[in-house]
């Protein structure tokens, strides 16, 4: 899944093509959510290939956790909510996202 795929590309006056950020929605905790402590090496990323078998979900992940960061890399140590429910989570981006 392209996370840019519902986001249009927009052209200045210039002719500068160009794409807005895309928003990352709030995704509400369930019942069936993974909680896992992370390791040394851990990365939002290789953590969603693991859980989703689609590295490009990690943005699922790391909204859940209202990651910050600029990076991929995980704080070894902490809880992580892995949401069970991928397709929700990709629903709220379409949703956010649709309207840019």
């Amino acid at each position: 899944m392209s996370r840019y795929r519902g986001i249009d590309s927009k052209i200045t006056d210039e002719g500068t093509r160009y794409r807005s950020n895309p928003i990352y929605p709030t995704i509400p905790p369930t019942e069936n959510d993974i909680y896992i402590v992370t390791t040394i090496g851990d990365r939002y990323d290789t953590l969603a290939l693991q859980f989703y078998k689609d590295s490009s979900l990690w943005w699922i992940i790391a909204s859940a956790n209202n990651s910050q960061r600029a990076s991929l890399a995980v704080t070894p140590g902490i809880q992580l909510r892995i949401p069970a429910d991928k397709s929700n989570a990709i629903a709220l981006y379409n949703e956010v996202n649709s309207t840019r």
